[in-house]
């Protein structure tokens, strides 16, 4: 089991359009007379939600949607962005297949989203990127970890509460190493997320001499993984990775009749997959998998999600997704303005360097009283570099019993710089 400790990583700087926002949170709006920015925004703060209802990733949605939720809840509780209610709207990202994100995106411009909270998917993400920010609206991702974004040219519009895989991959790869398993292959999706993911597994894999057994990429449309999982079985691993969505479900299955199943090689999962499987007839009980979650988990903060959806049956990335809201909703305050070219000037600057405070009301409180705020959020501290990304986050080690249920054993703290 690993103990929860420090890295230290590099993420590559981001290209930045500066004529909106500066990476260093500055403001490029036009002055006003006084020496003030003039107001751009409308006076109520829109908050659009771009998460899956549907598709391969459609059980993270709930508990994306519900982080959004409580967010604007509590902040209209506690009297809203300049005195209005924050305005919401909600459509569905899908997974890419189809491609049902563009026009989402197209809905909420329409209802004058300042901020969009979304994609889960880092392919979704960047196949509307462009649309987005290309309007002045900031994209701010609860769920994106693909290593693309800190490199993307993104006009300094796009930010993430979830951390690159450069570090997800980091604790990956360790974790099967400290597990004592020399010989790892590596099964995963053939796109932006899938590979990013699985490129940085098997170079900390290879790194920490290990041999990588099998390296195979598949298509996520594909309708059976037969010729995949005989590359892998042929390999004979002592664990497999598998980085996948909701096919998991049709791997695993596979993976079992050909001798490599969770009961025969341990198995690891990821932060796509780690989902409640309690309703398949496959049994996980062992599986280990990693995705972005607080050092320690937060029951109280779960029962206030449960009570905007009681039916959640998994929390993956709900805090990261009301830490988005909070954050873009304290920029929002810190800027005295709602557009997303504001929101955006002040993001990086809220997150970090100034007095700690964890609630809206405190933060909101302190920044009344002219003070530099560090919100730190629940899903851990929110400082971000840059390229809008987080340079500190927690991986948390999950492992699945005997009902398909997973719970947190462990956690791997790290810096990006």
């Amino acid at each position: 089991m690993l103990s929860t400790a420090a890295l230290v990583l590099t993420a590559c700087g981001q290209e930045s359009d500066t004529g909106t926002a500066e990476p260093d949170g500055t403001s490029t709006a036009s002055p006003t007379e006084d020496g003030g920015a003039a107001k751009t925004g409308d006076g109520t703060l829109t908050i659009g939600s771009l998460l899956p209802q549907t598709g391969d990733l459609a059980y993270l949605g709930p508990p994306e949607f519900a982080g959004v939720d409580l967010a604007i809840k509590e902040i209209n509780d506690a009297g809203g962005i300049f005195g209005k209610p924050i305005a919401a709207s909600k459509a569905d990202s899908g997974d890419g297949t189809p491609d049902i994100a563009g026009a989402s995106v197209d809905t909420l411009l329409n209802d004058n989203a300042d901020v969009i909270v979304g994609a889960a998917a880092s392919g979704v993400s960047l196949s509307v990127i462009d649309k987005i920010t290309g309007a002045g609206v900031v994209e701010f991702s609860p769920a994106n970890t693909s290593p693309a974004f800190d490199t993307y040219d993104d006009k300094g519009l796009y930010f993430r509460t979830a951390p690159s895989d450069v570090l997800q991959g980091e604790v990956l790869g360790n974790l099967a190493v400290e597990d004592g398993h020399d010989t790892v292959a590596i099964m995963a999706r053939q796109d932006s997320y899938g590979e990013g993911l699985a490129n940085r597994a098997k170079q900390v894999l290879e790194e920490k001499g290990a041999t990588v057994s099998e390296y195979v990429l598949y298509s996520a449309e594909a309708q059976n993984f037969t010729a995949e999982v005989n590359k892998v079985a042929a390999s004979k691993p002592d664990a497999i990775l598998l980085i996948a969505f909701n096919e998991t479900t049709k791997i695993v299955p596979q993976l079992i009749s050909k001798g490599v199943g969770p009961q025969d090689v341990q198995l690891y999962f990821v932060d796509g997959n780690m989902a409640d499987y309690s309703a398949e007839n496959f049994d996980l009980a062992g599986v280990k998998g990693t995705f972005p979650s607080p050092p320690e988990v937060d029951e109280a903060f779960y029962d206030r999600l449960l009570e905007v959806d009681p039916k959640l049956k998994d929390f993956t990335y709900g805090p990261q997704s009301y830490d988005a809201v909070m954050m873009a909703a304290l920029a929002a305050l810190q800027a005295g303005d709602d557009s997303g070219e504001a929101i955006a000037s002040e993001l990086i600057n809220v997150s970090k360097d100034g007095t700690a405070c964890t609630t809206f009301e405190d933060c909101a409180k302190l920044i009344e009283d002219g003070e530099d705020i560090d919100y730190n959020g629940v899903s851990g501290p929110c400082d971000m570099n840059d390229t809008g990304s987080p340079n500190k986050a927690t991986i948390g080690i999950q492992e699945y019993d005997k009902g398909n249920k997973y719970k947190q054993i462990d956690s791997v703290s790290g810096v990006i710089n």
